[in-house]
């Protein structure tokens, strides 16, 4: 009997952020395969007799690739298993749900996805703030700071404007070529910048400093992977900037 696959956003860090139906999963489970990010009180909600594996990834050093992941997933699917993949944040965030969705859906295995808070959600919440402010930003846009091997640097310039808020995930190494190329692209050296590390958890750090400093105020507050950065650009500073201009 061929077992099914979900895949469960374990939310940003902190147990209590779990959803209810990630924890019906995490509860009726035969085995849960999780990754370095997931906190142990999560992890402790598993059914008592699920088999518990790790198949941590670092950044630089992968000691699970992926395609290994999605084979190890499959297998335990086929032999009938409930198998829950227990990822960090929202498995539909930067999350790789779509190769594991596609590797069981090409197996023949049921997959469900279970989203989980985001850890943009979860950091804005830890500076004691909205992800978007009334009359100030009414654009979010989430995105990444590591490509895929091989790929282009992003647009970083294309991606914000007056009005917006800029969530960058997994964007530490990428800070200081993302500053320059902002900084030539004209986006003023006095925007905020915002950065949180491993938000809603014991170790949470943040940083509140500009775009000129950023690089600086990263290292001297420590911030490191896993973490969000937040670039904010009010409407109004937007519109100042301009009169100035002229």
């Amino acid at each position: 009997m061929t077992g099914r696959i979900s895949l469960v956003g374990a939310g940003p860090g902190a147990a209590d952020l779990l959803t209810l139906r990630a924890l019906s999963c995490l509860q009726a489970a035969d085995v849960v395969f999780y990754d370095r990010l997931i906190d142990p009180e999560v992890i402790a909600m598993a059914h008592p007799g699920a088999e518990l594996i790790f198949v941590g990834k670092h950044v630089g050093a992968h000691t699970w690739p992926q395609e290994r992941i999605n084979d190890v997933i499959v297998a335990a699917a086929l032999r009938g298993k409930h198998v829950v993949r227990l990822k960090s944040g929202d498995p539909g965030i930067f999350g790789r749900a779509t190769e594991e969705m596609s590797a069981a859906r090409a197996a023949g295995i049921p997959v469900e996805l279970i989203p989980g808070v985001t850890a943009a959600s979860a950091a804005a919440v830890s500076l004691g703030r909205a992800l978007t402010e009334r009359g100030e930003t009414d654009h979010l846009v989430i995105a990444t700071g590591t490509c895929k091997p091989g790929d282009p640097a992003p647009d970083w310039a294309a991606l914000i404007r007056p009005g917006t808020v800029l969530a960058l995930y997994m964007a530490v190494r990428a800070a200081g070529d993302m500053r320059a190329a902002l900084l030539a692209a004209g986006v003023p050296s006095t925007l905020e910048v915002q950065a949180v590390s491993e938000a809603a958890s014991p170790r949470e750090r943040t940083v509140t400093t500009t775009l000129a400093q950023l690089p600086d105020a990263m290292r001297a507050g420590r911030i490191s992977n896993p973490a969000i950065l937040f670039l904010r650009w009010p409407k109004q500073a937007g519109a100042a900037q301009l009169l100035a201009a002229e």
